[in-house]
């Protein structure tokens, strides 16, 4: 029986953000899709059978792994560590994956990473990447918690 978790238990701090796993059904329906123009012809077509390997290949590699030490970021064909002090900051694109900008003026695309991700990124990050939707929700608290006393002063007139 594995040992219970308490509030001393540190949290891991390592974070995987990838591709969700759902993405290889998209793969199986391609598959079956061109096996239809390969049946057909299959000295023509043949090698279209190929394409939806490669891109399962590629959903199951890409990644960025948040670390207490850094990023590490995986793509189809490199594998790149980043330390937390060589990021100068953050950079997210209206459309594409997140950019880290770098203390010697270079530009690296984060894999996967993207707005919505930015609080598992700040969790992982130890305090180095703050968390607007936090900073948000603490905001709607404080304002919750201030029109209750504001309701709860005024007197009743009924």
């Amino acid at each position: 029986m594995p040992p219970q978790s308490s509030s001393h238990t540190p949290e891991n701090p390592r974070q995987i953000i990838r591709i969700s796993p759902l993405a290889l059904m998209a793969c199986v329906f391609l598959l079956f899709c061109f096996s239809f123009p390969v049946l057909g012809w299959p000295a023509a077509f043949g090698w279209m059978l190929v394409i939806p390997f490669l891109i399962a290949a590629w959903v199951l590699r890409v990644r960025t792994t948040v670390t207490e030490n850094g990023l590490e970021l995986r793509r189809a064909f490199s594998t790149q560590s980043i330390s937390w002090d060589q990021i100068k900051g953050f950079r997210f694109p209206k459309r594409g994956w997140a950019r880290a900008d770098l203390v010697d003026g270079t530009e690296v695309s984060l894999p996967v990473v993207t707005f919505g991700r930015l609080p598992q990124l700040a969790s992982a990050s130890g305090g180095r990447i703050t968390d607007p939707y936090a900073a948000a929700r603490e905001a709607e608290a404080a304002a919750a918690s201030n029109k209750d006393d504001d309701t709860d002063a005024q007197p009743n007139t009924e």
